[in-house]
């Protein structure tokens, strides 16, 4: 299943929460639904029409186990023509939200190896490779949704910079547990974006420079591990304006999926909804020239194979470039209608955001 926590565009701003679902910022109702076919199935209207008690948050279905992965199975296997209207979307019809609020984050660095040898030359670390993996904590207020902007504070940093990463959604409680027994711990699979404020790592700690609020773009979907066959061996990119930055395999991880969850449950209790983001590929901003960091808005998209995510940010460009980007941006994932009134709103917005200092 490819699950993902969603409002309805037409309940967005409504304040209107339904019977169903928790209210979101904007004080619409966010839904559980499953994407398929270029739909998404609000499992909350699906339960109800069929008499079944479903969790109606992604974290509660996560924490639910077996018998909730199962009823939704069911749910999703019977006669679409059954289905009653209220549950089936058009994909183009919501907006993805923030697929879960993890009880931790747990960050790993350094885990490809051609990583290591970038951050050694460009971000002053150990040009060996790591013995272990390199553990680092991120707080759930990190955590924002696809399509959300980085929050950029010029006054503490100048060195914003990306990091696309395989997320693993821990679905059972996991402490001391080997390799060989990791997967049967694991819910899922999604994207996350280990934002980095490199100029705010502190006496060789990263949690200020990779903790502030929204360093943590995270989904939107989350695929359940029974539809991915190895996730050892998938695809990972992450595009800027539409350039590839980023562009690597799972299977070139230092520390695979397995050898992680056992260390980090060596010493630490992994429980249902935590994550870990297993490790970053080369060509990260700071690998590069400089201009690679961002300081100013741009539009970045960061995929694998189980998973999209979408989310607005900032680095340096020429303005009708960022402008260009950001409208087309706009339109696919927001619905906004591209106009020259439009283009000029983002101008101005733009002039707005621009940092005071680069």
């Amino acid at each position: 299943m490819r699950l993902l926590t969603f409002t309805p565009r037409a309940a967005e701003g409504t304040g209107a929460t339904g019977p169903h679902g928790t209210a979101g910022t904007d004080g619409a109702t966010e839904r559980l639904g499953v994407e398929t076919d270029g739909t998404v199935l609000d499992l909350a209207v699906l339960a109800g029409h069929a008499g079944v008690r479903l969790p109606h948050d992604l974290l509660s279905f996560v924490q639910a186990g077996p018998a909730a992965r199962q009823a939704a199975r069911e749910l999703l296997a019977a006669d679409p023509a059954h289905r009653p209207t209220e549950a089936v979307h058009r994909l183009q019809d919501v907006t993805p939200r923030v697929p879960l609020r993890p009880g931790k984050i747990i960050g790993v660095g350094l885990n490809y190896i051609e990583h290591v040898e970038e951050s050694s030359r460009s971000l002053d670390t150990d040009k060996d490779l790591p013995p272990r993996p390199v553990l680092f904590g991120k707080p759930a207020t990190a955590v924002t949704g696809p399509g959300q902007p980085i929050l950029h504070n010029a006054d503490l940093t100048t060195q914003l910079d990306w990091e696309c990463e395989l997320a693993v959604v821990i679905g059972r409680t996991a402490f001391r547990v080997s390799e060989e027994e990791a997967y049967d711990h694991v819910f899922g699979f999604s994207i996350i974006n280990d934002i980095s404020a490199r100029d705010q790592r502190r006496s060789g700690q990263w949690f200020f420079s990779k903790g502030q609020d929204s360093y943590a773009p995270f989904g939107p979907v989350v695929v359940t591990r029974d539809e991915i066959h190895d996730p050892m061996a998938l695809d990972l990119s992450l595009r800027v304006n539409g350039v590839t930055k980023q562009k690597s395999n799972t299977r070139h991880m230092l520390f695979p999926i397995a050898r992680l969850i056992a260390d980090i449950s060596s010493g630490m209790t992994l429980e249902p909804g935590d994550v870990i983001a297993t490790g970053s590929p080369s060509g990260v901003g700071a690998g590069g020239h400089r201009s690679g960091r961002l300081v100013m808005r741009k539009v970045m998209d960061c995929r694998d194979y189980p998973s999209e995510m979408n989310c607005t940010l900032a680095i340096s460009g020429e303005e009708e470039e960022v402008i260009a980007a950001a409208a087309q941006h706009a339109v696919a994932v927001h619905g906004h209608e591209d106009t020259p009134e439009f283009r000029t709103s983002l101008r101005d917005l733009l002039k707005d955001e621009a940092p005071q200092h680069a």
